[in-house]
């Protein structure tokens, strides 16, 4: 059985090959490229921006731990080749909540900070749940947005 060090090696490198370049590349090329309904030289091209693409990917993101219940507002995307964003919100009783989970991949391992608090390493089916939830991302953006 491997050791926590090396299924963490493993997860970091997995999640490096598979996710983050890849998913740059993909919004890179998407940005360069020549949409389908632009060819016709007349017709002015959008200028797609990144922001509209994070926010493409999180529409899809949203899905992958299953329905957003009723007068939730649920977000989780890419933000930067590094860093994954969770968002919730929703009013209970005329009670507002949020919270706000940014998840952090280092060499050392993969960090998530909730908001007012510092980052706490996370491991074991945390940490597995976070590696598949990433791999279901990439699938979905892949095969739905690019």
């Amino acid at each position: 059985m491997p050791s926590q060090s090396n299924r963490l090696k493993n997860t970091r490198s997995s999640i490096d090959k598979t996710l983050f370049l890849p998913l740059e590349k993909l919004r890179l090329k998407f940005e360069q490229s020549n949409f389908p309904l632009f060819k016709n030289p007349t017709v002015k091209r959008p200028t797609i921006m990144r922001d509209d693409l994070i926010n493409a990917e999180s529409e899809l993101g949203r899905t992958i731990f299953g329905p957003v219940p009723v007068g939730h507002q649920r977000e989780f995307f890419q933000y930067t080749k590094n860093v994954w964003m969770w968002h919730e919100n929703w009013t209970d009783l005329g009670k507002r909540y949020e919270i706000t989970i940014r998840y952090e991949v280092r060499k050392d391992g993969v960090y998530k900070k909730i908001q007012g608090h510092g980052y706490q390493k996370i491991s074991g089916s945390e940490l597995e749940n976070f590696r598949k939830a990433l791999h279901a991302y990439l699938k979905l953006v892949k095969e739905k947005l690019y």
